[in-house]
């Protein structure tokens, strides 16, 4: 194909293949988990002086295992999406992405259930101090994830290549 005006050949359109880049959502999840981790930190401390406080070593190891368990459930998530990013320049990439990220829902609630049934009853256990802690590691994590995400400065479109615009 030549160009009419001078009989040179007209611009190809790049036919290299493009290297698929980070999502821009990757920074986010990393930050989420980081924060997210610190928080469950803190979380653990604050509920193992009150557990201890109020239920002596029985709330400490109430407290410890329920913020376990929320940091665990919680961080379930973004890694499954962080997981499924590296296939970002796969065909299968749509299909693999809400395979992993449902697979790790499943394994969430099956978790979630199974723990449940073993932690029930237990003596060892003081289930009011568990549930507060597991409850402020999910609240505290809710909190976290709007944080980070408001603050991201993330474009309500991104990962998207405009005609014109070189990568």
């Amino acid at each position: 194909m030549t160009d009419h005006q001078d009989g040179a050949p007209a611009p190809r359109p790049d036919d290299t293949p493009k290297v698929p880049q980070q999502p821009t959502s990757t920074p986010v999840l990393k930050d989420v988990l980081k924060y997210g981790f610190i928080l469950a930190a803190v979380i653990a401390v604050v509920g193992m002086v009150l557990g201890g406080i109020f239920a002596g070593w029985v709330g400490v190891t109430s407290a410890l295992i329920g913020t376990i368990m929320a940091a665990v459930f919680l961080s379930i998530t973004a890694l499954s999406i962080l997981i499924a990013n590296r296939f970002i320049g796969s065909d299968l990439f749509v299909g693999l992405f809400f395979g992993i990220v449902l697979g790790g829902w499943i394994v969430k609630f099956v978790l979630f259930i199974v723990l449940a049934l073993l932690l029930r009853d237990q003596p060892w256990i003081n289930p009011v101090v568990l549930f507060l802690s597991l409850i402020a590691g999910v609240i505290g994590s809710l909190v976290v994830d709007m944080i980070v995400v408001f603050r991201s400065r993330m474009t309500y479109v991104s990962d998207v290549t405009l005609p014109g615009d070189k990568r």
